[in-house]
């Protein structure tokens, strides 16, 4: 994890401009071009229709990656929220100590653990795109599993000898939740149902193939105008952006 973070810097700094970039010890710490591989995908699902977009990014971490990167290479305007004290308080940390994100981000604390929108944007606020990395796992032990199944699959030597290490940390509210990601984003769609012209396009990572199928029943239950399914990969690692939109 340490050697992600030092690279991460190094990367944020040559290729964005950004100093004093910093992590909570165990907080994890996305790779790089992943991320901005997604904010890429949105300008294209975007297109040439919005001028000046405003995006909203759900539970931003301690990294305030999304934001970041959207703001340096597309010049958008964000507003970020966190349900953790920590992480908001280095998302904003970040924002501060680098003045051309000042005007581009804003990080908001979400108070209710059980809400996604509701509480922390404006009744009548409305944004060109929403994204999330959400919390993928069901537990820390289904998180654990995947990452000993990739250390096998890169063949280290002491895998199944001693407990994994995830290489991009996290903690707790980051990696995992009730239900994984399929409960997470069923959640975030029908509040969307109540919020319809919250966002022209509504959007979430989602790491399971499996996983689609029970979110686009959901979407079509919920009269949903449009559904893409826009996959991503990098290496060995395959992920999928789930949009849809009203």
């Amino acid at each position: 994890p340490e050697a992600v973070i030092e690279l991460n810097k190094g990367l944020l700094t040559k290729y964005y401009e950004v100093t004093n970039w910093s992590l909570p010890k165990g907080y994890l710490c996305p790779p790089i071009p992943g991320r901005v591989d997604y904010i890429h995908h949105l300008a294209d699902l975007l297109g040439e229709k919005a001028n000046n977009p405003k995006v909203l990014d759900v539970g931003t971490g301690a990294s305030c990656i999304y934001p970041i990167l959207g703001a340096s290479e597309y010049q958008w305007s964000f507003v970020a929220t966190e349900i953790d004290q920590t992480s908001f308080n280095f998302a904003r940390k970040h924002v501060n100590e680098n003045s051309f994100l000042k005007s581009k981000i804003e990080i908001r604390f979400q108070e209710n653990k059980d809400n996604i929108f509701e509480g922390v944007v404006g009744k009548h606020e409305q944004f060109d795109l929403t994204m999330c990395n959400p919390p993928f796992h069901r537990s820390r032990q289904e998180a654990m599993e995947g990452t000993k199944r990739k250390e096998k699959n890169l063949k280290y030597a002491n895998a199944t000898k001693k407990e994994a290490v995830k290489n991009f940390g996290g903690t707790s509210n980051e990696l995992w939740c009730k239900g994984g990601e399929v409960s997470f984003v069923r959640k975030m769609i029908l509040e969307t149902v109540e919020r319809p012209k919250l966002s022209t396009w509504f959007t979430t990572l989602v790491s399971k193939k499996e996983s689609l199928k029970s979110l686009g029943y959901t979407l079509e239950q919920n009269n949903a105008a449009e559904v893409k399914v826009i996959p991503m990969q990098h290496g060995n690692k395959i992920s999928r952006i789930l949009a849809w939109r009203f």
